[in-house]
């Protein structure tokens, strides 16, 4: 407990930092880690991240080695103390059901570079990136009413990604000024960034070529305005 407090009050933290994530410390309170389970194992880590009263935990996919079931226990238990102490998350996950879940912001890298930023709702119901649709039309779909997308060609290294936009040699409506520029994160919509020369503006329900590029004065940002959808 990083020398705070004496023996008695420790206990006393630990006691209490195990309730706090559903442990009983009679029957966890002295078990190695060989006899808990994978949600338990969580659970004690989760406690422990709480030790010294953080506003910020960053949560490297927290839930990706447990099973569905166990999976919606510890998120609804993040809801549960992210009430209970104020505290924020930085969630880092592949899973998008969990983003959409957990999540108020949603940012979408590509190797290494951030290409979309948006409320979660905005982005789950509208993407402005290219990667970003990818991503979202692979969410299984009960009612099958998302057409996938698939992307093709092969991942680029991260050691040596392409030029210009990393996302190029994959996106279906790359342009040679995809190859020579880098897009910049520019804001769209209220609180709607994105990193792409040809962002989806326009409805994503039917598929079009990219229209021709507008350029516009934004401030003191020159911004790349397209009107294509996927």
């Amino acid at each position: 407990m990083n020398g705070i407090g004496n023996a008695q009050e420790r206990r006393a933290r630990v006691t209490e930092l195990l309730e706090a994530v559903g442990l009983d410390i009679t029957l966890h309170g002295r078990r190695r880690p060989r006899e808990l389970s994978g949600g338990q194992c969580q659970r004690v880590a989760v406690a422990r991240a709480l030790a010294l009263h953080p506003q910020l935990l960053i949560c490297d996919e927290p839930v990706s080695s447990l099973d569905v079931s166990v999976q919606a226990q510890i998120l609804n238990l993040f809801e549960k103390l992210r009430r209970e102490f104020s505290l924020s998350y930085l969630f880092i996950t592949h899973d998008l059901s969990v983003a959409k879940h957990v999540s108020d912001r949603v940012a979408v890298m590509y190797l290494g570079k951030l290409v979309e930023t948006a409320p979660a709702e905005d982005l789950f119901a509208a993407p402005l990136h290219p990667y970003s649709a990818a991503l979202l039309s692979a969410i299984p779909d009960e009612e099958a009413t998302t057409q996938r997308i698939r992307l093709t060609g092969e991942l680029p290294s991260a050691a040596d990604p392409p030029s210009g936009c990393r996302f190029r040699t994959r996106c279906p409506y790359a342009q040679p000024v995809c190859a020579e520029k880098e897009p910049p994160l520019v804001e769209l919509r209220a609180g709607h960034a994105v990193a792409c020369h040809f962002p989806l503006l326009a409805s994503t329900e039917t598929a079009a070529a990219p229209q021709p590029v507008a350029t516009a004065a934004h401030g003191a940002t020159e911004i790349t305005v397209t009107g294509e959808t996927t």
